[in-house]
């Protein structure tokens, strides 16, 4: 994120590359690098003639370094964007002579997404020595709740950490979609709010009482009544209840505890960071693991990869999704 604000920084006092080339498995900022780049380069009445979005699939490289060596219009600089520039992946290295001298009047914005460059190819060390290379890596959901807390304090909000666990529980590590679900509570809370677990509840559509949040504390307190009425719901509403979601989530829940049971040092700072969880959440960590011995939580574990391979249609095509998960219950509590 830093990196970002540098860039942006830099754009912003007129410090403007002529290669901007954005890569990586997170497309959340490659998106806002070009969408700054788009808007903030040139003036509304200079976009008119000099500023040209291309995509991947519909150019070839020699299009778009034709595009790039000709001169802007009545203006300092044209600005060529081109979108899912991966799909030019095969023919990448085509750039390389454009890349040795670029147009300093063109600012060539390549968005390649969910892929890199090789950063020992000659391409790749060109656009860095006369441009500027951009990784835009995939955060670890450990990293996300941090991420979360940090925009929203850009802008005036702050969050309560359950609300904060259970955004990333329910979105996971997509940027991109967490920040189109902040946008939506920023449209409905003032600046200034806090985002609550109720504000999630009401306005993202996740239920209160069921959703895998709930469900794996209840099997953290041995709660069996109330595992079993979540189960019974999530059966009921299969679509938003994906088998394999639930399935993954309850694993990764219970490799935690097995990792939790072996760890020497167990001072909740630790525990928190070698777990990759949010340090409020630790006392429910503390009671599942009062719960389950080390022996019983490696038994659960072994289960629920079958549990997996059978949600996936392997060895039990016959078997509904209720069936599926009353089994998983029934190993974990038994």
């Amino acid at each position: 994120m830093d990196e970002v604000v540098k860039i942006v920084t830099d754009i912003k006092n007129g410090v403007i590359k002529p290669i901007y080339f954005l890569m990586g498995e997170e497309p959340y900022y490659i998106d806002k690098l070009s969408d700054f780049i788009e808007q903030k380069v040139l003036t509304e009445e200079e976009k008119g003639f000099n500023q040209t979005v291309l995509y991947g699939r519909d150019v070839t490289i020699d299009d778009i370094v034709s595009a790039a060596k000709r001169y802007p219009m009545m203006a300092d600089r044209q600005v060529i964007i081109v979108k899912e520039a991966q799909d030019l992946s095969r023919n990448i290295e085509k750039l390389e002579n454009y890349a040795e001298n670029p147009m300093p009047s063109t600012v060539l914005v390549m968005c390649y997404k969910y892929k890199t460059l090789d950063k020992r190819k000659k391409v790749t060390k060109l656009i860095a020595k006369n441009g500027l290379v951009f990784e835009s890596k995939k955060l670890y959901e450990n990293q996300v709740g941090d991420w979360i807390k940090r925009v929203l304090s850009g802008k005036k909000y702050g969050i309560d950490p359950k609300a904060n666990a259970m955004l990333v529980e329910f979105l996971g590590t997509d940027l991109s979609k967490i920040n189109n679900e902040l946008e939506k509570l920023q449209i409905i809370l003032p600046a200034g709010s806090t985002i609550m677990p109720k504000d999630i509840e009401e306005n993202i559509g996740f239920s209160k009482d069921y959703n895998v949040f709930e469900l794996r504390k209840a099997l953290g307190e041995r709660n069996q009544l109330k595992a079993y009425k979540i189960a019974a719901n999530f059966a009921q509403n299969p679509k938003d209840n994906p088998m394999v979601v639930t399935t993954s989530l309850v694993f990764g829940f219970f490799i935690q505890l097995l990792k939790y049971h072996g760890l020497k040092d167990k001072n909740p700072k630790n525990v928190a960071a070698v777990l990759g969880i949010n340090p409020f959440f630790m006392k429910e960590y503390d009671l599942a693991l009062k719960n389950y011995p080390m022996k019983k939580v490696s038994q659960i574990v072994g289960a629920l990869r079958e549990i997996d391979v059978k949600s996936k249609g392997v060895g039990a095509n016959q078997m509904s999704q209720s069936d599926l998960l009353r089994e998983m219950l029934y190993k974990i509590f038994n």
